[in-house]
């Protein structure tokens, strides 16, 4: 019986190689080899960082370098006359390498960090999100996008931005570094782009989604218990509801009717809130304010004017308000609606 040569133990357990250009490096192509390196092909693969055609044609992929998308020959190089590449879904600015790979890549990555299948629904709510939040900007600065379409003037300037921080890591044009410090800067920025994004993705799996998806059994059990209308939600614990809201109206995810008013557990003092929906997320305009008789009472005035037992407090502008007690806050708003 023979044995396995060594020729052929080495060529079963190479690495993988991806290829992307040397000399000044940018956030796209930094957060693409991160990236890549998150999925079971790429996991253990090395680098080559060059222009030369023929060392690139030697490796298993190619980002950000060679004049060519084609997915089944494993370039993704976005710098091409006539390249016009979007991820889609509503999302219509061009992508760089990084988008690229994302789009490409980005589901098995965010699947096999949560240890979930990627057919699993969240895997796709989730990738759509990280692309709105964290890839889209990048894509956009690197292939010179401007942020006002109308050239409007910013009263100043951010340069602490992501983009910004890896272009940092470049060497000054008047250091004289060689190409081997060049490529352990490109290492660190890779390094800088993949652990932001791998924290953002935390976050958005286990802080955002489970407030998402507990907004949507309140609203379902509101509707249960509370308000057929649906006009009032009842949380029974805190949690950041304003943009899931929105965005579940928007998408027709939660009946169509309306939210009014939202109670909800105080975070730190044990009492109960009212707060009316803004027109929009970023609005200071409610859908419908708390009575106008009531703005900037407190405690026993506040009782008093609206027959309910235990108020604390009705905001001036009428956005927000708190009881005592979980009764209280509720028929607030119960109160509110009819007015």
């Amino acid at each position: 019986m023979s044995e396995t040569s060594p020729q052929l133990k080495r060529q079963k357990t190479a690495h993988k190689v991806i290829g992307t250009h040397n000399g000044t490096f940018h956030c796209d192509e930094a957060l693409a080899v991160f990236l890549l390196r998150q999925t079971s092909t790429y996991a253990d693969s090395d680098l080559k960082r060059t222009r030369d055609p023929s060392v690139l044609d030697t490796c298993d992929i190619v980002v950000d370098v060679g004049a060519v998308y084609d997915e089944t020959k494993r370039r993704f190089d976005h710098h091409q006359r006539g390249f016009t590449e979007v991820l889609g879904y509503g999302f219509n600015t061009k992508l760089s390498s990084a988008g690229l790979i994302y789009k490409h890549f980005g589901k098995e990555i965010i699947a096999n960090r949560l240890q979930i299948l990627v057919d699993d629904p969240k895997v796709e709510l989730l990738w759509l999100k990280m692309y709105r939040v964290f890839i889209e900007a990048i894509d956009a600065i690197d292939n010179g996008i401007s942020q006002y379409p109308n050239d409007i003037k910013p009263l100043y300037r951010s340069r602490t931005d992501l983009s910004s921080r890896v272009g940092y890591l470049n060497p000054a044009w008047n250091q004289s570094v060689d190409a081997q410090a060049v490529d352990a800067r490109f290492l660190e920025a890779s390094e800088l782009t993949g652990t932001e994004f791998l924290n953002r993705l935390d976050y958005y799996a286990n802080a955002w989604l489970p407030a998402r998806e507990l907004l949507i059994e309140s609203i379902n059990l509101s509707k249960a218990n509370v308000d057929p209308t649906g006009c009032i939600i009842l949380l029974n614990q805190f949690l950041p509801w304003k943009e899931h809201l929105f965005e579940l109206e928007s998408t027709g995810e939660v009946a169509a009717t309306t939210a009014i008013y939202i109670v909800y557990p105080d975070e730190t003092a044990g009492n109960w809130r009212v707060q009316a929906v803004p027109v929009s997320p970023e609005s200071f305009e409610s859908r419908k304010a708390l009575p106008e008789e009531w703005r900037g009472l407190r405690d026993d005035e506040l009782s008093h004017a609206s027959g309910i037992e235990g108020g604390i407090f009705i905001h001036a502008s009428g956005f927000i308000g708190g009881n005592k007690t979980k009764e209280g806050a509720l028929k607030l708003a119960q109160i509110s609606l009819e007015k």
